[in-house]
């Protein structure tokens, strides 16, 4: 039996930049998000297993039962397209983690699926800006 995949939209949902750039403004200045954001709407689709994102990030697993995780788990199972995960590039040498900037939670969902499935994502880095 083939193992199930793991199905990913082509582009962000227009919601899910809208949060990132909520996000990003709380860390960065407005006009520093904004472009940071725009970048990560043009970037190349690039995939990482889940469980490296979530080392990279910092951030803990959510439980399987959040109400966000486990309506991407029921996506996910459904044969549902996810949007994908955006991302800003940490710095390792000045200890910055990697920042999801808008899909923990399908992070998350990706991992309980499988640990090592690739997860789709956009990434910026602040450096380029």
């Amino acid at each position: 039996m083939a193992k199930q995949k793991l199905i990913w939209k082509t582009k962000p949902e227009s919601d899910d930049v809208a949060n990132a750039q909520n996000y990003l403004s709380l860390m960065f200045s407005d006009r520093k998000a904004k472009a940071l954001v725009k970048t990560i709407a043009k970037a190349k689709a690039r995939e990482f297993p889940a469980k490296d994102l979530l080392r990279a990030s910092g951030l803990p697993l959510l439980a399987r039962n959040d109400p966000h995780v486990s309506s991407d788990l029921h996506k996910i199972h459904g044969g549902k397209a996810l949007a994908p995960v955006l991302l800003v590039r940490g710095d390792a040498q000045n200890g910055r983690p990697l920042i999801v900037a808008d899909g923990y939670h399908r992070i998350c969902a990706a991992y309980y699926f499988d640990e090592n499935r690739n997860v789709d994502c956009r990434m910026a880095s602040d450096a380029e800006l």
